[in-house]
C-alpha cells in the first residue's frame, strides 16, 4: 500500500508559484509529523517545512516567507504552497511522515515529485 503520494511537481519560471501535495495514508496522518524534504541536483536531501499533528508549523531559512506548509485533516494531505519561486528551488520533493516512540522512531518516505524553476 502508497503510504505517502507526493503530486503537483512542475515546471515554473521564477517568481511563480507551485503548490505539491502528500496525500497520507490514514494509519499515519493522525499521529505522524509530516515533512517535506528536497534534494537538488549535487546536494544532500535537505528538510524544506514540516508540520506536527498539532499544527505547528517549522521551515528551513531559505523558504521562511515565502512557502506554507498546511495539512486538510479532512482529506488526510498536506501541502505546501510555494512562491516566488526561484531557480535554487529546483529539486525533487519528498515526503516525510516521522513518529517518535520513547526509544525509537518509525518514518517513512513518499517517491517525491520533481519541482523546476527556469530562470
Amino acid at each position: 500500500q502508497v503510504l505517502l503520494a507526493e503530486s503537483g511537481g512542475g515546471l515554473v519560471q521564477a517568481g511563480g508559484s507551485l503548490r505539491v501535495s502528500c496525500a497520507v495514508h490514514e494509519s499515519l496522518f493522525r499521529h505522524y509529523e509530516i515533512g517535506w524534504y528536497r534534494q537538488g541536483p549535487g546536494t544532500s536531501r535537505e528538510v524544506v517545512a514540516t508540520v506536527t499533528s498539532g499544527g505547528m508549523t517549522n521551515y528551513a531559512d531559505s523558504v521562511k516567507g515565502r512557502f506554507i506548509i498546511s495539512r486538510d485533516n479532512a482529506k488526510n494531505t498536506v501541502y505546501v504552497q510555494m512562491n516566488s519561486l526561484k531557480p535554487e528551488d529546483t529539486a525533487l520533493y519528498y515526503c516525510h511522515a516521522e513518529f517518535f516512540f520513547s526509544t525509537s522512531k518509525s518514518e517513512y518516505w513518499g517517491q517525491g515529485t520533481q519541482v523546476t524553476v527556469s530562470s
